[in-house]
């Protein structure tokens, strides 16, 4: 095999990660070069093939996104129901004749107050 000679200016932490790496596989910090040249065209010749387990573990997590956001949407829509239920219940224990507008306005207050406690959490 015939050999071309190359003159390479390599950065300061690309020098000492060769240098190690050399150092851990017992070789000379030129074989070392030629290992990573090697490699390096390799990688860019051969650029890696997307599979078909890849393809599908993209599309699963996609999936899983879709279902969490409809789960959050679900349960933002049982946290409101559970305030008015609250609201409704505590003003018929309590004997007030409110309106529903009155009520209304306590159910969103306290749909509010709850969010704001979620967020607190860290």
């Amino acid at each position: 095999m015939r050999t071309t000679q190359y003159t390479v200016r390599v950065p300061t932490a690309v020098d000492k990660a060769m240098q190690k790496l050399a150092a851990q596989q017992n070789v000379t910090p030129y074989e070392m070069l030629q290992r990573c040249v090697k490699a390096g065209v390799a990688a860019e010749t051969k650029p890696p093939v997307a599979d078909d387990g890849s393809r599908e573990l993209v599309a699963e997590v996609a999936s899983i996104s879709t279902r969490l956001a409809d789960v959050e949407r679900m349960l933002d829509r049982t946290l409101f129901t559970a305030c008015a239920a609250y609201c409704y219940a505590r003003s018929a224990a309590m004997g007030d004749e409110k309106t529903d507008e009155v009520i209304s306005a306590e159910t969103n207050r306290a749909y509010d107050r709850q969010r704001a406690a979620m967020a607190e959490r860290p």
